[in-house]
């Protein structure tokens, strides 16, 4: 089994690229593979262009790096997306990654107003975003639901692929350790068979 691990943060000594090298931990430690797709270090260009449109319409190709993206997903038995919370959302290169590279008619296809095929079932998406707030602070306003609102039901659970964890780990007052032992507890469950319903049941 194969994981992308995809982290944002534009500085490679952040709490995002530790927490991405554990969750990589872990999956090594299960016996399963990685990759990591520093998407600031390698220079993904954000932006939705004219061509992104065309593709989106059905009346051009989708850019190169577009399809290199999707091959390197493709490739993948489970995606990771580990990003720091900006303005109770996600990095704005993260969301154009996102933007770009779930396209009309690889992520989905919308065959009409009333009708959208979703393509990306068979994917599972981890969610790993990091706050500077107190838990009391997302909890009062909301911020943590909307975000999954957004991101969790908004983004992948349009495209069909199921969300099996949403973490928000949160710096503020916090063991930064203990978080990095969630992450690394992600990665060696990440391809964990779920319990039957029998030992559920029985639990």
């Amino acid at each position: 089994m194969h994981s992308l691990i995809v982290v944002t943060n534009p500085n490679p000594g952040s709490f995002s690229h530790s927490v991405a090298a554990e969750v990589a931990e872990g999956v090594t430690a299960s016996g399963a593979t990685f990759e990591i797709a520093d998407l600031a270090a390698e220079g993904f260009d954000p932006r939705f262009s004219a061509a992104d449109i065309a593709a989106h319409l059905r009346e051009g190709p989708s850019p190169e790096d577009v399809v290199a993206e999707q091959a390197r997903i493709d490739r993948a038995d489970a995606l990771v997306l580990v990003y720091p919370v900006y303005w109770w959302s996600m990095p704005g290169l993260l969301k154009g990654w996102i933007d770009r590279v779930f396209s009309n008619g690889w992520a989905y296809d919308e065959m009409s107003a009333e009708k959208t095929i979703k393509k990306l079932s068979r994917l599972p998406i981890h969610l790993v975003a990091i706050g500077g707030a107190t838990m009391r602070t997302y909890a009062r306003h909301g911020y943590f639901g909307a975000m999954r609102t957004q991101i969790d039901h908004g983004i992948f659970g349009y495209c069909g692929a199921p969300v099996m964890s949403s973490e928000l780990l949160l710096t503020e007052a916090q063991d930064m350790a203990s978080h990095l032992d969630t992450a690394r507890g992600i990665g060696q469950n990440l391809f964990a068979a779920p319990p039957s319903r029998k030992t559920a049941d029985a639990a």
